[in-house]
């Protein structure tokens, strides 16, 4: 289970550590958003998709919540005074404009009177007019880029909204990933957690490590076991394949099933210097009511199998020399022993399936005769 925290928490002004206690002990460096179990269902029971299961502590995340309001709030006042102080700047620069026009144009009005003046008036007339075009022309320049800096100081303060709206967002979503819902309907498993030196069932006011698991949801219909094999058996698996199921809890208890996936990375066992493990996941074909989550059992993989086939010990195989691909049996018959080939299918550790060369109910010797007559002892197939 994540904190889900985002980026928000990193905003947070600094303040006291909220949400602590319980039985947690080590389970989490406490803090502002300290994952405290408040609300679980009882272990064992029964829930139906969407029903609450899980919620932490999140009082102090709903009091600041308000604190990311009151920004949103703020940046939107922000940008309705920042817009009228730069309509009040643009009407100031318009006014500016309109003078400077003004005096360009009274300028130019009393150039029509150089006829009727001195010679020093008609200087200071014709400057005066050059002045105040110089000026007009200059202050319709500044119009545009007052305008770009007009527009990127209120964009500025608008992305400064944007920011704290985002921020409302996600505090928001982190308020709700607080509470956790049922996926799907099934059985309520605890999962173990620490508590300070011993290990037990997580329980309210215990306190969550970030990405801890402390509760699965399982379909009793569909269950799977979670299996090892050592890895020199592992390449000889194949997803798909049967499997019986035994229960430590009920010895008669033999549940058909199938590899229903195949771990990539072998994980280490109890000692890490010796043999890995791959990890498999096995599928029950058939439910049962008394199967519960967490018990233990074995499985038998079905590698490859022959439908009505004899069977003769591997003791009974023998072979003509060292790599010989011709095996034969000795064969009690009226006669004494008879060597006989034959021709083996599937093997195991102890029998091999014989396809032809005998007949359920022949008897077979165990050992090389040395004596042509039966020996002391032979095995029916």
């Amino acid at each position: 289970m994540g904190s889900g925290l985002g980026s928000t928490a990193g905003n947070l002004p600094p303040s006291s550590p909220g949400g602590g206690g319980g039985g947690g002990g080590s389970m989490g460096s406490g803090g502002d958003f300290a994952l405290v179990l408040l609300e679980l269902p009882n272990p064992g029971g029964r829930v139906k998709k969407g029903d609450v299961v899980a919620e932490f502590d999140r009082q102090y995340m709903l009091n600041r919540l308000d604190d990311y309001k009151d920004s949103v709030i703020q940046a939107e006042a922000n940008i309705k005074q920042k817009t009228a102080n730069l309509a009040v700047a643009r009407e100031a620069h318009e006014q500016q404009v309109r003078l400077a026009k003004s005096d360009m144009e009274k300028a130019k009005l009393d150039l029509q009177t150089l006829e009727v003046v001195s010679a020093i008036d008609a200087e200071k007339i014709k400057l005066a007019a050059e002045e105040t075009e110089a000026h007009y022309k200059q202050i319709l320049q500044e119009v545009p880029l007052l305008q770009t800096s007009q527009k990127a100081d209120l964009h500025i303060t608008e992305l400064t909204r944007d920011t704290s709206k985002i921020e409302l967002q996600k505090s928001m979503a982190n308020v709700e990933k607080m509470i956790l819902k049922a996926p799907m309907e099934g059985l309520v498993v605890m999962q173990s957690v620490r508590r300070g030196m011993e290990f037990g069932q997580a329980r309210k006011g215990d306190q969550i490590a970030s990405g801890q698991m402390f509760m699965q949801i399982v379909d009793p219909e569909s269950m799977v076991v979670n299996a090892s094999v050592n890895q020199v058996d592992s390449e000889l698996l194949r997803i798909g394949q049967q499997a019986v199921v035994r229960f430590d809890a009920y010895p008669g208890l033999e549940l058909p099933g199938h590899v229903y996936s195949i771990g990539a990375v072998p994980v280490p066992g109890r000692r890490p210097n010796f043999m890995r493990q791959i990890p498999i996941r096995l599928k029950l074909d058939k439910a049962d009511p008394r199967v519960v989550p967490d018990l233990s059992a074995s499985a038998d993989v079905t590698l490859q199998s022959e439908k009505q086939a004899t069977l003769a010990p591997l003791s009974a195989i023998f072979f003509d020399g060292p790599g010989s691909a011709k095996p034969f049996v000795f064969l009690r018959t009226p006669q004494g022993w008879q060597k006989r080939q034959v021709q083996l299918g599937l093997q195991s550790n102890i029998a091999a399936v014989v396809r032809s060369g005998l007949s359920a109910g022949d008897v077979v010797a165990l050992d090389s005769p040395v004596e042509p007559k039966e020996p002391a002892g032979g095995k029916p197939i």
